[in-house]
């Protein structure tokens, strides 16, 4: 006989057994790993807009001068080579011709060139004077053209810093280094002390063209900007592309700190003639129509002339700014 005792006892160790069974069939908690050391992640820093910038493909500058006359074809030529090209644009002067006229920029640069006009950086030439004070030049350009009167200005393109500026030196007081224009530039400079610098206007101090040759008035431009270390410099006015090796304001070759010459009237106008060679004369061409396209890397540039349609001639190269 089973007393009540016992029977509990055998009904506990039978619940036992079953809810062991049971286990079985439920989920297992996984055993939480111990705490790991907490790991906080650098912050980053917000990146400069000119950073993002440097990032991108590097600028070009597209260059010529001697551009537009509605009585020849070379102009269209010309335009119709930088309406596929991106980049800004240089002028080198002699946008319009004769005279610069507000009727000739109308007539004859706005339906070419001027197609370009929001990206172009343009460079006052002798034949915008022929209109009194180049009122059709700077009413043309705008504010683009730099202030009316003086008619040099500057900009950034890149890490590069370009320099535009008046050649015309007796209608603007001088270019000598006292003048406002060569103050004007050393301040500028000053305030601007890139790896890269490049300037740009009409006449240039060293040609081995015939018709015009050299241009003694910018030889001081020039020695400022070779004190300043600049790197490259652009003109037009002889009607041909030339190109110089790195050279001191003396026209002494200078590979360490010298600034590389392109004459570059090459836009459509006309062509004219070279006479003998200049010691750092490298490259010349008196024959073909074409604009002159540069690549500004950061601390290095690249140049390609590029010919109009039909043409073959051509010149690349590159170099180190310093």
């Amino acid at each position: 006989m089973t007393t009540p005792s016992r029977a509990r006892a055998m009904w506990y160790a039978a619940l036992v057994v079953v809810l062991a069974g049971m286990s079985a069939f439920l989920p297992r908690a996984e055993p939480k790993p111990a705490m790991a050391a907490a790991v906080t992640a650098p912050s980053a820093s917000p990146i400069e807009p000119e950073l993002w910038a440097k990032r991108g493909p590097d600028p070009v500058l597209i260059a010529a001068g001697d551009i537009a006359d509605c009585r020849k074809s070379g102009g269209k030529a010309t335009a119709a080579l930088i309406k596929h090209m991106s980049g800004a644009i240089a002028t080198l002067g002699d946008n319009a011709y004769r005279s610069g006229s507000r009727q000739e920029f109308a007539d004859c640069y706005d339906p070419t060139w001027g197609t370009e006009k929001s990206r172009t950086h343009p460079a006052i030439g002798n034949h915008e004077y022929n209109t009194h004070g180049a009122s059709g030049y700077f009413d043309y350009f705008g504010d683009a053209a730099g202030q009316p009167g003086a008619g040099y200005y500057s900009y950034d393109l890149g890490a590069w810093h370009i320099v535009e500026l008046n050649s015309n030196c007796g209608e603007i007081g001088g270019c000598d280094a006292r003048s406002q224009e060569g103050r004007w530039l050393q301040a500028d400079l000053s305030a601007h002390p890139a790896t890269c610098t490049l300037a740009y206007w009409h006449h240039p101090l060293f040609s081995s063209g015939t018709v015009h040759g050299n241009d003694e008035e910018m030889r001081p431009i020039w020695r400022i900007l070779y004190a300043a270390g600049a790197d490259v410099v652009l003109s037009g006015h002889e009607h041909n592309y030339e190109r110089f090796a790195p050279q001191d304001p003396s026209g002494v070759p200078d590979p360490q700190r010298g600034i590389r010459e392109f004459v570059v009237g090459t836009g459509g106008e006309s062509h004219y003639p070279f006479g003998a060679p200049l010691p750092t004369s490298e490259v010349r061409n008196a024959e073909t129509f074409g604009v002159l396209k540069l690549t500004l890397h950061p601390t290095s540039y690249d140049w390609v002339f590029v010919p109009v349609a039909g043409e073959t001639f051509t010149d690349s190269g590159s170099g180190a700014c310093h």
